[in-house]
C-alpha cells in the first residue's frame, strides 16, 4: 500500500481515471461507519435478549417494525452465530478502507478484489434477508434496514469502480443516482405492498 500526496484518491494501478474520485472514499467511510453502528447496536440488543427472553428491544415499535420478532428466528443466525457479529467485522473493514483512501492511499488490486467479494456477498445476503423478512418472518428490523440501506450503494459504487474500464460500467456511471433510487424504490414498494394491510390502518 502506497501513500500519494498528490491525489486524495486514485485507482490501484494509476492507468485510468477514477469516475468518483471523492464519492467512493467518503461513501466507504461513512457507509461503513453507519453499518458498523447499526450492527453493534443489534449485537447489544441480541445479547440483552439472550440474557432476558422477556426483554423488548428498543427497535420493536409495532407489529411490523419489530426487531424482537426477527432476532428470535433462525434467519438471525444464518451461519450459526448472530448476524450482527458478521456485520461488525465486515463494516469495520469497509470503514477502514474508506479512511485509508481518504488519507491518500493507492490500494493494490487484491484489496479491491477482496472488497468486491465482500460487498457482493453482502448485497446477496441482504436481499436474502429482505425476502425472509417480508415473506417468511413477516416483520422488519429497523436497524437491519439501516444495514440494507448502506450495503446497496457500497456494492453499486465499488462495482462501478472495479468495472470502470468496461463500456457498460461507464454507461451506468452516468445514471448511477437513477440506478440507486430505482433500487431503493423497488424495496420500498415491496415493503409497502407486503404490509399494506397494516399501513392502511394508520392512514
Amino acid at each position: 500500500m502506497q501513500l500519494s500526496q498528490a491525489e486524495p484518491f486514485a485507482s490501484h494501478d494509476g492507468d485510468d481515471e477514477e469516475p468518483y474520485p471523492r464519492l467512493l472514499p467518503r461513501l466507504l467511510a461513512a457507509g461503513g461507519l453507519f453499518g458498523l453502528v447499526a450492527a453493534f447496536v443489534l449485537a447489544v440488543e441480541k445479547i440483552a435478549l439472550l440474557k432476558d427472553p422477556s426483554y423488548v428491544p428498543s427497535c420493536s415499535i409495532n407489529p411490523v417494525l419489530s426487531c424482537g420478532s426477527v432476532m428470535t428466528t433462525a434467519q438471525a443466525e444464518a451461519f450459526g452465530f448472530p448476524n450482527p457479529l458478521l456485520g461488525i467485522a465486515a463494516f469495520a473493514v469497509v470503514t477502514t478502507v474508506g479512511v485509508v483512501l481518504l488519507a491518500g492511499a493507492v490500494l493494490p488490486r487484491w484489496v479491491w478484489l477482496g472488497l468486491q467479494a465482500g460487498v457482493t456477498f453482502g448485497v446477496v445476503f441482504v436481499h436474502w434477508l429482505v425476502y425472509q423478512s417480508l415473506y417468511v418472518i413477516g416483520a422488519l428490523c429497523p436497524y437491519c434496514m439501516v444495514v440494507w440501506a448502506v450495503t446497496i450503494p457500497l456494492f453499486l459504487y465499488v462495482t462501478l469502480h472495479n468495472l470502470r474500464r468496461r463500456p457498460l460500467a461507464w454507461l451506468l456511471s452516468g445514471y448511477h443516482l437513477a440506478v440507486l433510487a430505482t433500487w431503493y424504490l423497488a424495496i420500498v414498494a415491496l415493503i409497502g405492498v407486503r404490509f399494506w394491510s397494516y399501513w392502511s390502518t394508520l392512514i
